[in-house]
């Protein structure tokens, strides 16, 4: 089956937590806090597998979760990081956050992206000794990984694509010019999944095709096949429009070429802008006032066209030289713009639930939300720092403190971050 947008949910591995211990060894007195941290939590990682051609197998499994971090032990033992969960997806994955609607990733290269990020490992006792707390009797748990609901969308890479209404002949040309065997059958939606075949034009230079599931009128708006595909023609280079030019199935060739143009406009209109070759083929079974009728026609509108039999490959080596052509001159396959989620946008996207307490006069905090805005902070910028301090403000966190009784120069602790409290 070919599946082409699934919906699944990522989470990456929480950190380990820190240890409270200290150090017991003969004949050394008051050994100290000796507390390891926590292994930081695995990440998940989305990787580009060239053997897969579809999504389906993530048909049956929804949820990804990463390992988490071990915990740390005595003796400045650091937990062990949790293991990465790696994801394989087709060349083509277009990852979105479902949440935000943001594209977060484009895997149309070979270049692993980590969708979400382990938690950072809980720092263990011995990080909290200080001249006057000698002997720390509280460590940090690790901090949670990040959990996204994403959406994967296979857009297929290719640099030409195919349109035409059903049984005009796509499936025929692609067999006979590349590699690419598909089903081909005297009948209506032979092609019920996309085709991609290299077209070889000699030593060093091929190009790629996709023979498109066929379009009827109305694909736009969700009949017949050819909706479920039109979006694997948004990444092409340029198109090639075959046409069945003796209008053997009662149709016109005019009409039927109008009607593709118009479904592509209604999908996205800058695909109307695509460079456009037109094959009129059944050539054979063709008056010569039809051919030149519809070529004359397609003429008119600045388009180049060519007459080809695809069986018997008349026309067929033409077609494809002027096609290399014109991809020599065209800009590369279409990359999706992705961003990273701002900070302003995480905090939207979670409530504002804290949790606070006091221990050897450190006020620790704990709010899962907060941990993405942590991670972005640049804690050497000024206007950064301005930025966590309102965050702080605005969530009511330091009007908590305040009724907790901190004072100006107590330590206040979130997560792996210590600093001093000034009103």
């Amino acid at each position: 089956m070919f599946v082409d947008i699934v919906k699944i949910r990522v989470k990456a591995g929480n950190g380990g937590n820190g240890a409270v211990a200290f150090h017991r060894e003969k004949y050394v007195a008051s050994g100290g806090p000796d507390g390891g941290d926590g292994g930081k939590g695995g990440d998940i990682i989305f990787r580009v597998d060239s053997s897969l051609s579809t999504l389906s197998d993530f048909r049956y499994k929804r949820v990804y979760k990463a390992e988490n971090g071990k915990d740390g032990g005595g003796n400045r033992c650091s937990g062990k990081k949790g293991q990465d969960l790696i994801i394989k997806v087709p060349k083509g994955t277009v990852i979105r956050e479902m949440e935000t609607d943001t594209i977060i990733a484009d895997m149309s290269d070979d270049e692993d992206f980590i969708a979400a990020h382990g938690g950072k490992g809980g720092w263990g006792n011995r990080h909290f000794a200080t001249p006057t707390r000698q002997a720390p009797r509280f460590a940090k748990d690790g901090m949670p990984g990040e959990e996204w609901e994403l959406q994967l969308e296979l857009k297929l890479l290719a640099d030409v694509g195919l349109l035409g209404f059903p049984n005009v002949g796509k499936s025929t040309l692609i067999s006979v010019v590349s590699e690419a065997k598909p089903n081909i059958g005297n009948y209506h939606f032979t092609t019920i999944t996309p085709v991609l075949g290299v077209v070889s034009m000699g030593e060093g230079s091929s190009f790629v095709m996709a023979d498109i599931p066929g379009l009827i009128e109305g694909a736009a708006d969700g009949i017949g096949l050819g909706h479920q595909f039109l979006k694997h023609v948004e990444r092409c280079r340029m198109l090639v429009h075959i046409v069945d030019v003796a209008g053997s199935e009662g149709r016109d060739p005019i009409e039927d070429f109008e009607a593709i143009n118009e479904e592509l406009e209604k999908f996205n209109p800058e695909m109307v802008d695509l460079p456009q070759i037109v094959a009129g083929n059944k050539i054979d079974m063709a008056s010569d006032e039809q051919i030149e009728r519809f070529k004359s026609y397609v003429e008119d509108k600045g388009l180049q066209y060519f007459s080809i039999c695809a069986p018997i490959k008349e026309g067929t080596k033409e077609l494809i030289n002027a096609v290399a052509e014109m991809l020599s001159t065209l800009p590369p396959i279409k990359r999706y713009e992705t961003a990273e989620l701002p900070p302003a946008v995480l905090v939207q996207k979670h409530d504002h639930s804290f949790n606070i307490r006091v221990e050897d006069d450190v006020y620790i905090i704990e709010a899962e939300w907060l941990i993405p805005i942590l991670l972005k902070i640049d804690y050497d910028d000024y206007e950064s720092l301005q930025y966590l301090q309102r965050v702080l403000q605005q969530s009511g966190i330091n009007d908590a403190l305040e009724e907790k009784g901190i004072q100006d120069g107590d330590t206040v602790s979130i997560y792996d971050i210590e600093f001093e409290y000034v009103s």
